[in-house]
């Protein structure tokens, strides 16, 4: 299922910052209009899986016609120029996230024959004890 929601583009000196308004001005930048444009994708897919994992409300997204560039600026302290505008912004979150988020990445690893031996012995699963194993070594 598509999302869209509204995003402020500020032209700034080196780049562009892009905000959501309606994500509590959930924000990412970019060195060209093209990367930003990137990274609004890439903003906005993260916050909308995060919060369907974690069960958070999401916020309705407004109209383009609603956003004002002007009041956005003003609420975070941006300068707008001639560049800037709102325009909005359309993920996938479903298929963005099997294909990024969700991928499983074939590994190749070396151990003592022994341990093979015994690991196949009691039937276990290769996978699953190294992701595991190595999801408790990163979220520490």
């Amino acid at each position: 299922m598509l999302s869209a929601y509204p995003a402020c583009f500020f032209k700034e000196e080196n780049g562009y910052s892009v905000v959501f308004p309606d994500l509590n001005y959930l924000s990412t930048c970019g060195d060209s209009l093209d990367q930003a444009l990137s990274m609004a994708v890439d903003c906005l897919v993260g916050y909308l899986f995060e919060a369907q994992k974690d069960g958070n409300t999401i916020p309705s997204p407004s109209t383009l016609q609603s956003i004002s560039i002007e009041r956005v600026a003003d609420a975070l302290g941006l300068i707008i120029s001639e560049n800037s505008f709102a325009n909005i912004v359309t993920v996938d979150v479903e298929s963005y996230a099997k294909t990024h988020f969700l991928k499983s990445v074939k590994k190749t690893l070396t151990i003592p024959s022994w341990l093979n031996d015994a690991a196949m012995a009691m039937n276990i699963n290769f996978s699953k004890v190294l992701q595991e194993a190595l999801i408790q070594k990163v979220s520490k």
